[in-house]
């Protein structure tokens, strides 16, 4: 059989080695009640409380800060504007140059507040650095929409308020930030197109010149005097002041047709009056001619039947 001492026999056999154990646990645990009581104690309590006082009195001015350089950067790009449009620079210049600023003067804002909030300048502009880094590279291309929005800054392509015709979008421009082009289509829509595609494809300007020319192809029949039509559409060209005396208007007989004789009419006016205008004439065209007889071709075949 074999015997287990217990755990008391062990004890009082070696009451020397129990007598050192007790010992040391109560030496080990001497200096943690010592640290425990010296990290609560008043003197570190005090200083807790007066570095959250110090920087809630940094938070507040930081606050207030930014709410100062907010409004003053925004007065700022004010006066920026005013000054660039004073001088005639083209708007969209005057918009990208005032993305940057912002961009720029925020970045001083918040390098100020970094400082009022005793963050070191080296830090802060260390970190700005490494988000910048990462951002650019998780954003790589959008640096193509950025180049492409210095190049429609320095070519010039289109203006503000000019309609143009790009990436198959049609529509008045609005606005020109670093990285869209923003269009406003005919019917109410706005859309955003990116800048480097927009700066190498093809962009066709409808605003850039004073003057347009309009067309019209006007089918008559074949029966039909070619100078008394040519009369008729010559008084309601001179008969719209809209239409410009110079260049001349332009009236001549252009096709033969199967069933019908094309009458090719081309006239320059301003820009802004070219629908207006090709509207208005296609109506006049339609209630003169019928006041004078002139008909409108349609369609016809002849059959010839044989015997």
């Amino acid at each position: 059989m074999i015997s287990i001492p217990l755990l008391a026999d062990m004890l009082s056999a070696d009451s020397t080695a129990t007598s050192g154990v007790t010992t040391a646990l109560g030496a080990a645990t001497q200096p943690l009640e010592l640290d425990v009581n010296k990290w609560f104690s008043r003197e570190m309590m005090n200083d807790w409380l007066n570095s959250g006082i110090n920087f809630g009195i940094r938070v507040v001015l930081a606050i207030l800060l930014f709410l100062i350089g907010r409004w003053v950067i925004r007065r700022l790009l004010r006066i920026f504007e005013r000054i660039l449009k004073r001088r005639e620079i083209d708007g969209v210049a005057v918009t990208l140059l005032g993305s940057v600023l912002t961009a720029l003067l925020y970045i001083a804002l918040f390098l100020t507040l970094g400082g009022v909030l005793g963050v070191k300048s080296v830090s802060f502009a260390a970190v700005l650095a490494s988000m910048g880094l990462a951002v650019g590279m998780a954003l790589s291309g959008q640096l193509q929409n950025l180049a492409g929005g210095v190049i429609i800054m320095v070519t010039k392509p289109f203006s503000i308020g000019d309609y143009i015709l790009a990436q198959t979008v049609e529509g008045s421009v609005r606005a020109v930030s670093l990285f869209y082009t923003e269009i406003l289509t005919p019917d109410n829509k706005r859309i955003f197109i990116p800048n480097g595609v927009l700066s190498s494809g093809v962009v066709v300007n409808y605003s850039h010149e004073e003057t347009r020319r309009i067309e019209w192809t006007i089918g008559i029949e074949y029966d039909e005097d070619f100078a008394r039509v040519r009369s008729a559409i010559e008084s309601l060209l001179e008969s719209d002041e809209r239409v410009l005396k110079t260049p001349e208007p332009v009236i001549v007989l252009h096709k033969l047709n199967s069933s019908s004789v094309d009458v090719l009419v081309r006239a320059w006016v301003r820009s802004d009056d070219l629908w207006p205008v090709f509207w208005d004439f296609n109506r006049r065209v339609y209630e003169d001619f019928n006041k004078r007889g002139i008909s409108f071709p349609f369609p016809q075949l002849t059959v010839h039947q044989g015997k």
